[in-house]
């Protein structure tokens, strides 16, 4: 079993490095800082497959698990993924449940799904026998209608994890990206997110845009945080080290 899927049914929280830098090398040092996971983003950062082909490669000997955010529902963007060697996958605007479960049949072999055998990155017969226990798919809530169907979407059969978007969600109800996480009606939803996701097993996740904002939700029930983006991350630092010289 995946561990962060053993962290979760434990009631524990997991944190997650968020990787938008195309590089191996930063990958597999960030891989190592006590992250239960590693996320790359192929969907907003510019990740091609080969280069998340070899970011997959140096975190799979770390201890974090190794996830990808696809650019879309996409069963061949999906696969790959898989193929490649991610353990789990994060799929953008899925709304209803109709949308999640193509999304999660596309992450599993038949009689689950109808995933295509071909891992190139897992091509032990063991592989085949675990894939559709360990495997993680993960739907991003991210709009009014996603929200709306939520009590159907965390029914659907093997869906591991929802994973909020509030920029996209404050978008589809009006609301600048930039005051989204924080607005009321934002904080409003993730209360009964958190909480339908309890009643049918699903884990609840969302980015943490600084430490505060991560802490807040972890203390609301959300078991899944990424961190800010690591191009961020290290902007963030490079300003602090300048200020310190110059301030």
């Amino acid at each position: 079993m995946n561990d962060l899927r053993k962290i979760w049914t434990t009631g524990g929280t997991t944190l997650a490095m968020h990787c938008a830098i195309a590089s191996a090398h930063l990958s597999e040092v960030l891989s190592r800082q006590g992250f239960e996971a590693v996320l790359i983003d192929t969907q907003h950062a510019p990740i091609g497959y080969d280069a998340m082909f070899s970011m997959l490669q140096v975190i799979a000997p770390s201890p974090s698990a190794a996830l990808v955010r696809v650019a879309w529902n996409d069963p061949a963007l999906i696969q790959r993924a898989l193929d490649a060697g991610a353990e789990g996958v994060m799929c953008p605007m899925v709304n209803t449940a109709a949308q999640c479960r193509a999304f999660v049949e596309a992450c599993m072999y038949a009689p689950a799904g109808y995933r295509s055998f071909g891992p190139v990155r897992g091509a032990s017969p063991a592989y085949f026998d675990h894939a559709n226990d360990s495997v993680l798919p993960i739907a991003m809530i991210e709009t009014e209608e996603a929200v709306r169907n939520i009590a159907d979407i965390v029914r659907v059969p093997g869906l591991a994890a929802i994973y909020v978007g509030p920029s996209d969600m404050g978008i589809t109800m009006g609301i600048h990206p930039s005051e989204a996480q924080t607005h009321p009606r934002i904080l409003g939803v993730m209360g009964s997110l958190v909480q339908t996701c309890r009643e049918h097993g699903v884990v609840a996740g969302i980015h943490g845009f600084d430490a505060s904002y991560a802490r807040a939700r972890i203390a609301e029930g959300f078991q899944l945080l990424t961190t800010p983006f690591d191009v961020d991350l290290l902007a963030g630092a490079a300003r602090d080290w300048r200020e310190s010289l110059r301030g």
